[in-house]
């Protein structure tokens, strides 16, 4: 599996993760801006991933971002910040979403 095809919009991923979880699998979900990746990030992640069997990752969108820390901000684009997470092996599925929070996803 590619980077890109752990990425989705919020509207996609619960047909998405309904489809990849097949039996007794513990799905776990987190979120942040993850604007500057950095140690602290990776670790966090590593720790939900050992929580169950599949981890998704809620990403902040742009708009989200700059409502949450102001216009300068974010430093990397949001398709950019999916995709570095999506890279790391800990993360089965990042999904970006525009609200200041992932309620809805």
């Amino acid at each position: 599996m590619h980077e890109w095809d752990k990425l989705f919009r919020s509207r996609s991923l619960t047909a998405l993760v309904g489809r990849a979880v097949r039996g007794p699998r513990r799905v776990v979900f987190t979120n942040g801006c993850f604007d500057l990746l950095h140690p602290g990030h990776i670790r966090s992640l590593d720790q939900a991933r050992s929580l169950g069997d599949v981890l998704v990752v809620g990403v902040n969108s742009d708009a989200s971002v700059r409502q949450l820390k102001g216009e300068a901000r974010p430093l990397v684009p949001e398709q950019e910040r999916a995709e570095l997470l999506a890279a790391l092996a800990a993360v089965d599925f990042v999904v970006i979403f525009e609200e200041a929070t992932p309620r809805k996803v």
